[in-house]
């Protein structure tokens, strides 16, 4: 076994195509590391909005509350079911909620962009414990007022505590506050009075979804065969959990598919750089190879020695990838959510796994980048490289 020492002095020797070999083997893992935490990161935000004790329920047919469209009092024939759960004052724990989407200028750019606007009342922040006032005031119950989401507070023009966006012609509604909800999808959304919104968006008497808090994660299965069972109301029911993991698929396999493309074009650059690299190693160290199999080191041990140098090399790579990739942790970023078709915030989130599959990509670049060089490296002529 040849030792590893003569593969970092290798290295350390040959600074700058080192430099630059590793450097290209940096980018693509940074690339391949950055989508892998941009699409858990909508993953995660999406999650944080669902209860695996709350169901939601929509009309059937529908695959988001944007298009679904639920008679008001279908509202009470839903929540009067045995496996809702029932407040301190009796009454059962559940909203019913429409939701829209809003044209309105960003702020910075010349361009518009959509928002979800949540029609709400009282009672959907009670229903929501984790949903904090940070700035302001809770919007009042008939009142031409909104809260709005941290997210995007001050990103769009209307949109900061104290201003006003136009709901429909002439018809302004008042930011009073600013909530936030743990980084879920909700600090994204802007929450005005329900009425306000069926007759902005003209669907009177009309909710998006109901929500309904059961009695425990349990309740779910015979909540649901009751409410399907009941052909009148014609409605869909799933968990907010699955509902919200449904919601991050488009979105996130977008992200994944494009980040993947682009880390692997940019892995075939990154594996040539590699093999060129070590194919010049092996043509300016055809004595040493030479040497090296006089003194008995077998064919195998030339291999593996050189392989192991393309390894290091996509490790050495690798690492510093995943550490700037780190950088990236929690930074904030928008874009479209396919399902609602309505701008939201995400922000990248960093994990173990990423990380150690990013060091693993950057691995099998220096094992495909290095096998050939080190296939020949194997082959060199003893007495050949000895004259040389």
């Amino acid at each position: 076994m040849v030792p590893i020492s003569y593969n970092l002095r290798s290295l350390t020797h040959r600074k700058a195509t080192t430099f630059a070999t590793a450097f290209g083997i940096t980018l693509v893992v940074f690339v391949f590391a950055a989508s892998a935490m941009l699409t858990d990161g909508i993953k995660t935000t999406l999650g944080k909005s669902g209860s695996e004790d709350i169901a939601i329920v929509i009309r059937d047919g529908s695959d988001a509350e944007l298009s679904s469209s639920l008679d008001q009092p279908n509202v009470g024939i839903i929540l009067s079911s045995a496996d809702v759960k029932r407040r301190a004052d009796g009454q059962p724990d559940g909203v019913g909620e429409i939701v829209a989407v809003l044209a309105l200028d960003k702020i910075g750019t010349e361009g518009v962009s959509n928002v979800q606007v949540r029609g709400v009342a009282s009672a959907s922040y009670a229903f929501r414990p984790t949903i904090h006032i940070v700035q302001g005031r809770q919007a009042r119950d008939g009142a031409e007022e909104a809260v709005v989401g941290r997210a995007i507070a001050g990103r769009f023009r209307g949109l900061a505590l104290g201003q006003s966006f136009e709901i429909k012609k002439n018809r302004h509604i008042t930011v009073v506050g600013i909530m936030e909800d743990r980084g879920s999808s909700f600090e994204s959304e802007v929450w005005t009075d329900i009425e306000t919104v069926r007759s902005a968006f003209g669907r009177e008497a009309l909710v998006s979804s109901v929500r309904a808090r059961l009695r425990s994660a349990s309740a779910y299965p015979a909540f649901e065969r009751a409410l399907k069972s009941n052909r009148q109301l014609g409605v869909e029911v799933m968990r907010e959990t699955d509902y919200y993991a449904r919601q991050s698929e488009g979105t996130g396999t977008l992200i994944s598919v494009m980040g993947n493309m682009i880390a692997f074009f940019f892995s075939l650059g990154a594996m040539i750089g590699a093999m060129i690299t070590m194919y010049a190693a092996v043509s300016n160290r055809s004595r040493e190879i030479g040497t090296l199999r006089a003194l008995g080191f077998s064919k195998m041990s030339i291999l593996f020695a050189f392989l192991l140098e393309a390894l290091m090399l996509s490790l050495l790579g690798g690492i510093v990838g995943v550490l700037a990739s780190l950088a990236m942790n929690g930074t904030g970023f928008s874009m479209m959510n396919l399902a609602s078709w309505s701008e939201i915030t995400f922000t990248f989130h960093w994990t173990p796994q990423i990380a150690m599959s990013s060091l693993i990509f950057a691995a099998v670049m220096g094992l495909f980048g290095g096998l050939f060089p080190a296939i020949r490296a194997a082959r060199v002529n003893v007495l050949q490289a000895l004259r040389s």
